[in-house]
């Protein structure tokens, strides 16, 4: 018998378009606003689950981690990835998306290290896909076909299709923007948990529609289609993010909700964005937001809300929504329902309210662990996770994310932070935006270094840097600076350090 307040064990899609098949599930934006009902997609779903199953050779285990069968996918369709997330799910097996953007030597380390039974693809990544399996000793199959081949099979009811909540469902990598990207290996129980906090946050009408316009191989581009299933809303399939399109994608399909990164938001108010009235919420994440950006989304009408969260905690851990902005404008919110945040020192232990310390996150949302047994261990107590990110909690316990633990260095004996002083640097009027790392020195060991893009056509490295000197410590003055057009940046929107590093060892100035 279920405890109270557990999860059924029912089929989640197929349990809304039992009660709820007519209503639309998927607007595709890119074909003219086709419309797919529940009915429709999760016939569609059951299709690829037949074709999968009938391949008699992927119902084999592979590896030697009890994971389930796992079958890794390479599309360029968005959506892809979260029909063959239901479809795996169905059959209890794992899914694995891949990074279409990635090269092919990462590509073939993911594949390695997941070990997936097949390599299945749409059109356009037929031939990459080929090559790669061929690589890694793998075999492919075609979405589309796999569709064909299953249309014919026979469903069972709806009330009759159960999964197992508490069983690996998807891996996801990381963005990797310090080190190899860590595999994140998450189950239907936190994929279900973020959708419950979320719609405590964020509030669902049954009109909502959520804009796709992040890529699907990460949480915060497949989150909307494992919330809308559950909520009975519906999806906005967008284009690859254009500022002009995305802005005409929301107007003509009325959506209510669209999650962003901060440099995606910025270009949409670069040119002149108005939302449309009927949005609700733009979720806003994968990497920090400074100040002067949400005071420029709240003058233009935007109802931002601010988030953090992570890969291993299937999207959000806190948001802040709009009325509290105005005057809080660099909180990310409280931790949503489902989840727990502690703040603690090097030790483990508690901080007081006002400190800042690692942030531990515990709840049904956390990933089950990573990959690498090791890893999972050197990341996970009895606590929780512990994310590697600093921050704080203000009295009425909103959250202020500040760095991460391993962005800090010592310079010359004392501590940098690197999110503070590129905070300071912000502020200098001709500064659009600022990363800061440590880079190597032979007196100091380290010292700051400091990539600067410029708020208009001109930008002088040194006034800036003199213009902070009276609120940074002298360990934390940048000595090496570089003007740049854009940060580097992963997919996901998060600045890419390794590659920053990179950039300012080769065009870095002393200041």
């Amino acid at each position: 018998m279920r405890a109270p307040g557990e999860w059924p064990d029912r089929d989640p899609l197929a349990h809304r378009a039992e009660t709820t098949p007519d209503r639309a599930a998927v607007v595709d934006a890119r074909e003219g606003g086709a419309t797919t009902d529940y009915r429709e997609f999760d016939r569609a779903v059951e299709a690829l689950a037949a074709g999968l199953a009938e391949e008699g050779p992927l119902d084999a285990t592979r590896g030697a981690d009890e994971s389930p069968p796992r079958v890794a996918v390479l599309a360029d369709d968005r959506a892809a990835v979260p029909r063959s997330l239901f479809a795996t799910t169905r059959l209890g097996w794992s899914v694995v998306p891949l990074n279409r953007q990635s090269g092919r030597a990462a590509l073939v380390t993911a594949l390695e290290r997941t070990d997936p039974a097949a390599l299945v693809h749409d059109g356009p990544t037929a031939e990459r896909a080929a090559n790669l399996a061929s690589e890694v000793g793998l075999q492919t199959r075609s979405l589309a076909a796999l569709r064909d081949r299953g249309a014919t099979a026979t469903a069972p009811p709806a009330g009759e299709r159960t999964v197992d909540r508490d069983a690996e469902r998807l891996v996801l990598f990381t963005s990797g923007t310090t080190g190899e990207p860590k595999g994140v290996r998450l189950s239907l129980r936190n994929l279900l948990a973020s959708a419950t906090g979320s719609a405590f946050r964020l509030g669902v009408l049954p009109e909502d529609r959520w804009l796709c316009c992040l890529p699907t191989y990460h949480m915060g581009g497949l989150a909307p289609w494992v919330r809308s299933a559950l909520y009975g809303t519906r999806v906005v399939v967008g284009g690859d993010f254009d500022p002009e399109r995305t802005a005409r994608e929301m107007r003509e399909h009325e959506v209510t909700g669209v999650s962003l990164v901060p440099t995606m938001l910025v270009r949409l108010l670069d040119d002149g964005w108005t939302p449309p009235e009927t949005l609700r919420f733009v979720l806003l994440g994968g990497g920090p937001a400074d100040e002067s950006l949400i005071e420029r989304a709240l003058a233009a009408g935007v109802p931002v809300h601010p988030t953090y969260g992570m890969t291993e905690t299937a999207s959000q851990v806190a948001t802040a929504r709009p009325e509290i902005l105005a005057e809080q404008p660099t909180t990310v919110g409280q931790p949503l329902v489902t989840t727990d945040l502690a703040v603690v020192d090097e030790d483990g232990d508690p901080v007081e309210r006002g400190d800042t310390g690692e942030l531990v996150v515990d709840g049904p949302t956390v990933s089950r662990g990573y990959l690498d047994g090791e890893t999972t261990a050197a990341a996970f107590s009895d606590a929780g996770l512990h994310t590697g990110d600093l921050g704080w909690r203000d009295a009425d316990g909103r959250l202020r994310v500040v760095g991460r633990v391993d962005d800090a260095f010592v310079s010359g004996g004392e501590t940098v932070h690197p999110a503070a002083v590129a905070d300071r640097l912000r502020d200098h009027p001709a500064v659009a935006d600022a990363a800061v790392v440590g880079v190597e020195d032979r007196e100091w060991g380290r010292r700051v270094a400091a990539a600067l893009v410029p708020d208009g056509d001109t930008l002088d490295a040194a006034d800036v840097v003199a213009d902070c000197e009276a609120d940074l410590a002298t360990y934390e003055r940048p000595r090496t600076v570089a003007v740049v057009d854009s940060l580097p940046r992963t997919a996901s929107g998060t600045v890419d350090r390794a590659a920053l590093r990179n950039l300012l060892d080769d065009r870095g100035d002393s200041v």
